[in-house]
This record gives structure tokens, sequence and C-alpha cells, in this order.
């Protein structure tokens, strides 16, 4: 029974639990990831607003490889929706079971819309979830307590979520930032490495389908999403049909879960159901289906929005019958489209009647002045003044022309400059709250370290406390064993001299007993040794003869000793995997008992020479294929036995063979065999079982050797940052493959000015090009490590104690005009991406 709940226990974790350094830490991951119609909240924060029409409170379960026993369950009951014109809201509560693992907890939600123009609006959204994760004592039954659950405490964290959504008319872009925060209460400390972090993003279409048949005026919405995490990437898409009549329909596809598939329909206008099936795929195919029901009531919505107005879609049980909308009220953004259409052509079409008028206007004069030509002298000068007055009338119209002309070019510069000032402004907000968000960031993670390094030297203190308490009670024990010793002598001395005084008396007589006994005990031994070697000699004929294959008489019995053989056989190449595992095991237990010697040293303040570098990833996979070959040996061997037992079987049930010397041979060959390769089986679980606890003990001691890496001062750190970069260049191999910019962790973001740095130890002045920037010593000797190995030997880097960060550069120049021929020059190596300059100064 402890098997069965340590087996959930380890299948629960691999996908939930985020670290086994963060003792049972669960990130904020709803599986409500299927359904466009309720808690779409928890796809993305601002789709509580998108696209909504109404209100909801909804109730929703859902289980996941429901083959399994104690398989993942999840409760969530919400109250979302569209709240105001440019607000949106979600509020709800979740229970999710994963066998002995609860989590309980609460999600809170908010959307604001600012309207950008007539066609396009732009969304943020939020998820703020607080939950309580930990063990279930009542899911878990053992016959004798486990220590092992005792150590996973419970947790109470924070996560929270934000997200932005563009959209048009019928289109909508956003990102959202899953688990961007992850706080534990319980220890006071943000979550860094999270597996369920990710950046997701999304295109979504909502359109309506206009037809003479039942689908008249029906809503189509097709989602796209990708989310990119540090372990995996998934791409999903859903594509849903609304019909007014009150039904519903949606199915799609993600690379992770699998395919899903759902419809719904309203009972009433106000009550709902919706059913989703999921299918998993790939690597998740044999976890089975999943199942989620959600039940649902719709407020009656009072009011009018601009934004995404409410369809009218009836219900199986709705008694009025339903108004045709001639008006198309969920499509008024087209509407408006086609009104701005028509105003705009009703202006062209004045423009050119006023155009057409000036230009008949101006073919009259034209006659006007021919037939003036025509007439008499005394005309002329009559029909000059009228020609005179109506070019004045003509330059009079084009000099309003070009006023007109100017005062709109006028208007058109001063709505753009209004348009770039408040584009400026956004950007420096923008700037500002990044600027802001960055600060509490540093901030925190300076608070982390200062807490860290208090933690340390109060561990540090406790150990010396606890080591003075040890030596000085042994010290004490000691003294009290040496007197102990000393009495004990003195009493043995006493007794020793009364002895010798009684033993002399009969000092004859028991001499004589003595040899008497020796005697007797000689006979006795000899005796018993002949009776041994007769019995073994007995045991190994009688060995010899049941090694003895008997004569086959029949084709089942030859089938059974050739197959016998090959059991035989196969028996060498498991003992011989099983060996190798034995050594992997016995490598790793001296790689942790070195480890755990370097630490307990390091605490005496004894220094020991680094360990050679050995890969852990090459180790890692000898291990894996020989675990691989020894699962298929075994596998091989024990269809062998059980072939041999179907052959026995086979010849048993032949009437005309009786139990003669192959049976019976073979049926105790069949029962060794059985209970060697559950030998085999037994020594392999152990060997596992035992590579679990040494990487538990393994990660354990590599903390121990973080939290004590501390420095006495400046040049301490100094010689053991040159030791450092000096064995990394000695014992990092050349890569076989090429690494790509991917690979490198740049860590802090640098602008493409020159930065200045004033008074920094044991570096001289000069232009240094910066590769990386990282205040973390794991992360600095990573892409040390990565650079060396493509083939970077000039790689260096130096502290800045001002900022507390590495800086890692691979040249260094005395003026800037080299400096910015080299950046400029710097080529495609992947390790060069994101090249600066630094000016060092004294």
């Amino acid at each position: 029974m402890k098997a069965i709940v340590l087996t959930i226990l380890f299948f629960c974790t691999t996908q939930f639990f985020y670290s086994q350094e963060e003792d049972g830490v669960v990130s904020l991951a709803l599986p409500i990831r299927n359904s466009l119609t309720y808690n779409q909240y928890a796809i993305n924060p601002t789709f509580s607003f998108v696209r909504q029409q109404n209100k909801y409170i909804s109730i929703t379960n859902k289980r996941e490889w429901i083959q399994f026993d104690n398989a993942p369950l999840t409760y969530l009951a919400s109250y979302s929706g569209r709240f105001r014109e440019n607000i949106g809201i979600g509020v709800g509560l979740f229970q999710q079971n994963y066998g002995v693992l609860t989590t309980f907890g609460g999600i809170v939600n908010f959307a604001y819309n600012a309207q950008l123009n007539r066609d396009s609006n732009l969304t943020f959204g939020i998820n703020v979830g607080a939950y309580s994760s930990g063990i279930n004592n009542g899911n878990v039954v053992t016959n004798n307590p486990d220590p092992s659950l005792d150590n996973i405490p419970s947790n109470f964290l924070l996560s929270v979520s934000p997200g932005i959504n563009y959209g048009t008319a019928f289109v909508d872009f956003g990102v959202t930032i899953n688990n961007a925060i992850l706080y534990n209460f319980s220890t006071s400390e943000l979550i860094q490495d999270n597996p369920e972090q990710g950046i997701q993003g999304h295109i979504m279409y909502t359109g309506y389908m206009y037809s003479n048949s039942f689908i008249d005026e029906s809503k189509f919405t097709g989602l796209a999403r990708v989310e990119f995490r540090d372990e995996n990437t998934n791409i999903t898409g859903t594509a849903m049909l609304t019909i007014p009549m009150g039904i519903w329909a949606q199915v799609g596809y993600s690379s992770l879960y699998g395919l899903h598939g759902g419809f719904g329909l309203n009972i009433t206008q106000q009550i709902s159901i919706e059913y989703n099936y999921e299918k998993a795929m790939g690597s998740l195919s044999n976890f089975g289906s999943a199942h989620e029901l959600t039940l649902a009531y719709k407020f009656t919505n009072k009011e009018r929005y601009d934004y995404s107005r409410e369809d009218d879609v009836s219900g199986l049980f709705t008694t009025n019958k339903k108004k045709k909308n001639t008006a198309k009220p969920t499509n008024t953004k087209a509407e408006a489209n086609r009104k701005a259409s028509a105003i705009a052509k009703a202006e062209a079409e004045e423009q050119a009647r006023i155009t057409a008028e000036a230009k008949a206007q101006q073919e009259a004069q034209e006659q006007a002045r021919i037939a003036a030509e025509a007439k008499a002298q005394q005309e002329a000068q009559e029909q000059a003044r009228i020609a005179a007055e109506a070019k004045a009338q003509e330059q009079a119209q084009e000099q309003a022309r070009i006023a007109a002309e100017a005062k709109a070019q006028q208007e058109a510069q001063e709505q753009a400059r209004i348009a770039a000032e408040a584009k400026a402004q956004q950007e420096a907000q923008e700037q500002a709250r990044i600027a802001a968000e960055t600060k509490a960031q540093q901030e925190a993670q300076e608070q982390a370290r200062i807490a860290a390094e208090a933690k340390a030297q109060q561990e540090a203190q406790e150990q010396a406390r606890i080591a003075a308490e040890a030596k000085a009670q042994q010290e004490t024990q000691e003294q009290a064993r040496i007197a102990a010793e000393a009495k004990a002598q003195q009493e043995a001395q006493e007794q020793a001299r009364i002895a010798a005084e009684a033993k002399a008396q009969q000092e004859a007589q028991e001499q004589e007993r003595i040899a008497a006994e020796a005697k007797a005990q000689q006979e006795a031994q000899e005796q018993e040794r002949i009776a041994a070697e007769a019995k073994a000699q007995q045991e190994a004929q009688e060995q010899a003869n049941e090694n003895i294959i008997p004569e086959a008489t029949d084709a089942l019995a030859k089938s059974m000793n050739d197959l016998a053989n090959e059991t035989e056989n196969s028996k060498e190449v498991q003992a011989d995997l099983l060996n190798e595992l034995k050594a992997v095991v016995a490598s790793k237990d001296q790689d942790l008992k070195d480890l755990k010697e370097e630490n307990d040293l390091s605490e005496q303040g004894i220094y020991m020479e680094p360990k050679p570098f050995k890969s852990i990833s090459a180790e890692n996979a000898k291990l894996e294929a020989i675990k691989s070959d020894l699962d298929n040996a075994i596998k091989s061997r024990s269809s062998k036995i059980k072939e041999l037992e179907e052959l026995y079987e086979q010849r048993q049930q032949i009437d005309t063979i009786e139990m003669d010397e192959v049976s019976l041979f073979y049926k105790k060959t069949i029962q060794k065999l059985k209970s060697e390769q559950a030998t085999a089986i037994k020594t392999k679980t152990d060997l596992e079982a035992q590579l679990i606890d040494i990487k538990v003990a393994t990660d354990y001691e590599r903390k121990r050797r973080i939290k004590r890496a501390a420095y006495k001062n400046e040049e301490d750190r100094y010689s053991q940052d040159r030791a450092t970069l000096k064995a990394i260049k000695e014992n990092t191999e050349l890569s076989s493959e090429p690494l790509t910019k991917e690979d490198f962790d740049f860590g802090e973001e640098r602008s493409g000015n020159i930065e200045i740095m004033k008074n920094v130890a044991n570096v001289d002045e000069g232009y240094y090009m910066i590769l990386a920037v990282h205040n973390d010593v794991s992360k600095r000797d990573e892409f040390l490590r990565k650079a060396v190995a493509s083939g970077e030997s000039n790689i260096n880097f130096f502290y800045d104690v001002n900022t507390s960060k590495y800086y890692i550069y691979a040249n260094k120049f005395d003026n800037i005009n080299e400096a910015n021929q080299a950046q400029k020059t710097k080529g495609s190596k992947a390790y060069n991406n994101k090249m600066s300059i630094v000016k060092i100064e004294d």
C-alpha cells in the first residue's frame, strides 16, 4: 500500500511540481482551456471583456485521465463577463485534486478596454490567483506511517498573469504572460524556476453568417494560440459555430493535449449546459481522455453596448418566437463602416457637382469671349470690361480654393502633431512603468539576497554551536570512559589476584579437565568435518544430476531443451547489465560522498582542490542506455521463461506422456529460473530506488555548496573567480555541434550606448567588448562554458562591487575607434549576438 501511495505521489508531481527543491510547490494551471463560451478569462485575462455580451454564473467539473485511480480532478465556480461599456470582471473559486495532493483557492480577473477609434480597441487584463497546496491526509491510505509524506509542507501562494488584446472589427490579437509572478507566502520568497511560466500569443476571428437557412445570423469564432515555455512550445487551434436557436459546437487540436471537441445548448434563454471531450495524443496518449461539464446561468442584459452588442439567441424551452433582427446589432462596426462609406460617397458626388458647375461657368465665359470678338468695335470695350470682371471672379474663386486647401493641410498637421504628442506621452509612461518594475524587481532580488546571506550566517552559527556542544559532550564522555576504565581495571586486577590464589589449589585438576575437554572437542570437530564433507559431496552430486538435461523423447521436449539453453545464455547478458548499473550507482554514490566531504571540510575552513570535470549529461545518457538495455534483457528473458512454462504446460496436457524425468527436470528448472528472475528484478528496483535517494541527497548537498558560497573579501572573490575561469577553460571540450544564440543566456538587457564604470577593482582602464551581464554565478559559469565550447579561448570577466554583477567580455581596446570597429565586425558567432561597449575609468 505504501508503494502505491508513493507511486501516485510521483505520478502527480511529474506534471505539477515545479521543482524538487521547492518542497512541493504547485504552479497555478487551471485545465479549463477548450471552451470558447465560458471561463474564457482562464485563457487570456482580457477575455472577460473581449467579444463578451453578458454576465454568467458557471459551475465546471473536469476529470482527466479517467482510467487511472486518483486521476486529476478540477472543480471551478465562476462569476464573470461584461459589467460596463469598457469593463470586464471575473471571480472564481477552484479545487484541484491530484492523488494525495490538493490545491484550493480563488482567482480574480479585471479587464479594462480603451477605444482607439471607430473600429479598434485596446484591452488590458490581469488574473490574480491566491491558493493553498499540500497533502490531503484524507486520501493517504497506508498501513505504516510514512515520514517522506511529512516532508512535504503546505504552501500558500500568489500568482499574477497580465495580458493585453488589440481588436478590430472582426479580428483580435493578444499576448499574455502566464504565471509572470509566483510568490510563496509560506517561505516568503519569489519563485524563480516555474515551468508553468510562459508567454502566450493569440489571434481570434469573430464573424457572422447570413443566409436564408436555419444558420442565418450564426456566429463563427476561430482562435489560434501558441505558448512558449522553457521546456516546450504548445500550439492550439479551436473553431466554434453558434446557431441562434441556442446550440453551439466546437472542435480543435493542441500539440500538447491532443484533440478536443464539445457542444452546448440553451435549455432556456438563461440556463445552459456545455460538454467538452479531450483525447490525449502523442507522448500523453497512454493517459487517456478527459471530460469537462459546465452548467451556467446567464443574467438578463438591461444595457445596450456600443461594442459587441448582445446576439439574439433563443433556448430549447423558450416560448417567445425569435424576432428577425433586421438591424443586425451584433455587426454594428460593419454597419458603421457602411454608413461612413455612404457619407464619403455623398461628399464625393457633391464635390463632382461643384466641379461640373465651375467647368460649365468657365465654358460659358469662353463662349461669351468668342461672341464679343465677333461684335463691332464699339462693343469691344464693353465685352472687355465683362471679361475682366469674369477673370477677377475666377481669380477670387482660385484664391478661396487655395486658402481652403491650406487650412485643411494645417488642420491635418495639427492632428498629426497631437497624435505624435499623445504617442510620445504614452511611450514615456510605458518607459517609466518598465523602469519602476525593473527597480522593484532588483530591490526584491536584493532583499532575497540579503535574507539568504542572513539565513546562511545564522545556519553557520547554529552549526558552530552544535559542533561546540558535540565536542564538549564528547570530551565529557571521554573523561567518564577513562575513569570507568581505570576503575574497571583496578577491580579486574583485584579479582585476578583472588582467582589466582583460589586457582593455585585446584590447578592440577583443572589442567586434567581442560585436556579432556580439548580432546573431546577435537574428536567432535573431526566428526563434524567428515560429515560436512560427505554432505557437500552429496549436494554437489545432486546439483550435477539436476543440471544434466534428460534426453528428449518428443518435439516439445526438444523445444524446451533449446529454449532452456537460450534462457541460460541470456542470464549472463542480464547479469552484466546489472553489474554495469551497480557500477553507475556506485559512481554516483561516490560523487555524492565527495561532494559531502567537500562541503563538510569547507564548513571547517579546509579547502579542497576541485574535482576533474565530469559531463553529467553524458553520464545520464549512459545510465539511461543501461536501464533501457536492462529492461529489454529482463523483458526478453522473462518472455523466454514464460514460453518455456507454456511448453511445459502443453506437454503436461498430453495424456500419453506421464510425469517422466523431462517433466520433473523442467518443473524444477522453471521454478529456479523464476526465482533468479525475481531476484534480478528486485535488484534492479533496489538500484533505481537507490539512484532516487542519491539524487535527492546530491541536490541537498548542492544547495549546501551554494549557501556557503560567501566570500570573506574581494581578494578571496577575485582568487576564486580566477580559479573558476581557469578550470572552465581547461576542462571544457569543444562542442561537436554549433551552438545558436537561443542556447546562450545573455543576462541583463543592455542599451546600445557606451556605459562608463569607475573604480572597478582588478581591472585596467580601456574599452571592453561585453558579451553578457549576470548577477548569478551559475548563469555566469554556464555562459563561459558555452562560449569556450564554441571556440572562444579569450573569454574573461570582471566583477563590479557597486552593482554586484559579473561582466563577461572577450576583447579589450585602448581607444573608442578600435572598439567601434570591433563591434561592427563582430561576425556571426552566437555569443556575440548582444555585444555592447563598457568603458572602465579610475
